[in-house]
């Protein structure tokens, strides 16, 4: 009976699809009620759509409730919230300007064509900030190109840092039924579970979702791959600096401490720390009724992750609670266990230095933790002896965290006869190659993707004939990926399938020319592959 009326009101939302009004101003009737957005050019935008009620007071630690439908037309014109946030430049005890509890909503660009036949490819953009930062309504992640080549985007807010991964014994014993703890996947999956129900009614295909993120946005791609709950709620995946391996913002244990070799101490202890450093002793009702009075500043706490510099760990992360996340992609991609789906990975070629994953000082230091591999890694990353540590440091980060976990990610979907596509994206702007000697860092290719140079980040640049070719080309790619699981186009350079044989993968290189060529890092790959086995003394945290 509740698939039948579910059924029946997506069938209603279908019908009801509005056409813009005499102003231009595009209407569509999702089963809440009706959202009005605005039409710019050839794109109908509609923001701030709430695809959950706003987490807070008692449902603050709460799974996402449901939307109350609403009389009358819903203002989508202005963007929500950001979840609550510390962001940059935010003074000591504040949250950053614009964010707020309530943050679950969601923003949707279509072509202002479409109607409720066209059943256009749907795009779902999660962002990175490494779950304690970011937003969907980034102008980085604009969605005017992507969908001006016939898709649907949508991105989306998920509740970050203590407010949205979040452990404490008290909550165990509130609501024993409930999921606890990741309350972020949480709103991910009732952001998928409202696009099912709603996007044909804006032309778009319910069969046809294809999910995408970089950073944290790529790790949450994995997750709700491993996540049964969100079974079915896509079709296609994209990680853009996904990983895939344990270690980073993958999965702390909820309670039992070193019951992780990374992840020494358990989410609920974290919870405790931070609920004392607050004042807050105990583990009963009236414990958490002073946590959920505390402000939304105190709960963020200007971003601190632990108590005071050197203290005890207060912010958990993503959580192995058992219920919801019941095990890390890791572990499910080595068994098999994931849906079989075409999958485009990668990453930036040097995506950050320093000490991210090791604590090491020095190239000799380094390769030392390698153990009995320490000869290869030296001959994998350093065969001359010629390079700088930081060079070297750059390389072994990037590789650890995100380059063989990828592949390590692509090698599982082959398993199971899956198409797959590996890129790696190494273009520097020629001014900036001075402060990026080794690479592209971090998230360097998400404006290339969408195609909105001019909001990325960094000192604004005019773009270049050779960067304005290349978004073109990478924004391509994405869409004709969405569309069919096949990145290949017209007018594009090859984008080879994967293999275990040839390692044939997309390179995008220094000066942005995009190459077909076998994977250039697979010596430093294998080494790192074989000292996953070592990763407690070469890994000098969980991240």
């Amino acid at each position: 009976m509740k698939k039948i009326i579910i059924t029946s009101l997506c069938l209603m939302a279908c019908s009801a699809f509005g056409q813009p009004t005499e102003n231009n101003t595009p209407k569509v009737k999702t089963i809440s009620g009706v959202v009005r957005g605005t039409t710019e050019g050839d794109v109908s935008v509609f923001k701030g759509i709430p695809f959950a009620s706003p987490p807070v007071g008692e449902f603050r630690w709460r799974p996402p409730q449901p939307v109350k439908n609403w009389e009358g037309e819903l203002d989508a014109s202005k963007f929500g919230p950001n979840c609550a946030q510390a962001g940059w430049g935010a003074k000591p005890g504040t949250i950053a300007e614009g964010s707020s509890e309530d943050c679950l909503y969601l923003n949707l660009w279509k072509p202002a064509g479409g109607t409720a036949k066209s059943k256009l490819p749907v795009m779902v953009w999660i962002h990175g900030g490494g779950f304690t930062g970011g937003s969907g309504s980034s102008p980085q992640n604009f969605g005017h190109e992507l969908t001006r080549q016939g898709v649907i985007l949508v991105s989306i807010n998920y509740r970050l840092g203590r407010l949205g991964f979040f452990a404490h014994p008290a909550l165990n014993a509130e609501f024993p039924g409930e999921l606890k703890g990741n309350y972020g996947y949480m709103d991910q999956i009732a952001a998928l579970q409202w696009i099912q129900n709603n996007i044909a009614a804006f032309g778009g295909d319910p069969n046809n979702v294809t999910i995408f993120g970089f950073s944290a946005g790529g790790v949450s791609v994995h997750s709700l791959l491993t996540i049964p709950k969100a079974k079915g709620l896509f079709h296609k995946l994209i990680g853009e600096s996904s990983g895939g391996r344990d270690g980073v913002l993958t999965g702390r244990p909820i309670s039992g401490e070193n019951a992780d070799v990374l992840y020494h101490v358990s989410a609920e202890t974290i919870g405790l720390n931070f609920a004392k450093r607050q004042g807050i002793e105990g583990s009963d009702a009236s414990a958490l009724a002073k946590l959920r009075a505390l402000t939304v500043e105190k709960i963020v706490d200007s971003g601190q992750e632990t108590d005071g510099q050197g203290g005890v760990r207060t912010y958990s992360g993503p959580i192995l609670d058992g219920k919801l996340v019941v095990e890390t992609a890791e572990s499910a991609y080595m068994a098999g266990r994931q849906s079989k789906m075409p999958l485009m990975i990668g990453n930036c070629s040097a995506e950050i230095g320093g000490a991210f994953v090791s604590n090491a000082k020095t190239k000799e230091a380094l390769f030392s933790s390698f153990g009995d591999l320490e000869a290869e890694a030296k001959a994998a990353y350093d065969a001359d002896g010629n390079k700088s540590f930081n060079e070297v440091i750059t390389q072994f980060n990037t590789d650890w965290v995100w380059g063989e976990p990828a592949r390590m990610t692509a090698k599982a979907f082959l398993a199971k006869n899956a198409p797959v596509y590996v890129y790696q994206f190494g273009y520097v702007p020629p001014a900036a190659q001075a402060r990026s000697p080794y690479g592209a860092g971090h998230g360097s290719e998400v404006s290339f993707v969408f195609n909105t140079l001019n909001a990325r980040w960094g000192p604004p640049a005019e773009p270049t004939a050779t960067e304005k070719e290349l978004a073109g080309v990478m924004s391509r790619y994405w869409t004709n990926f969405a569309k069919t699981g096949n990145p290949n186009g017209q007018g594009l350079p090859d984008w080879p399938l994967y293999d275990n044989q040839k390692q044939n993968i997309l390179d995008v290189e220094l000066d942005g020319k995009v190459v077909k060529k076998p994977d250039p890092r697979q010596a430093r790959f294998n080494v790192v592959e074989k000292a996953m086995k070592n990763r407690a003394k070469i890994q000098s945290r969980g991240i």
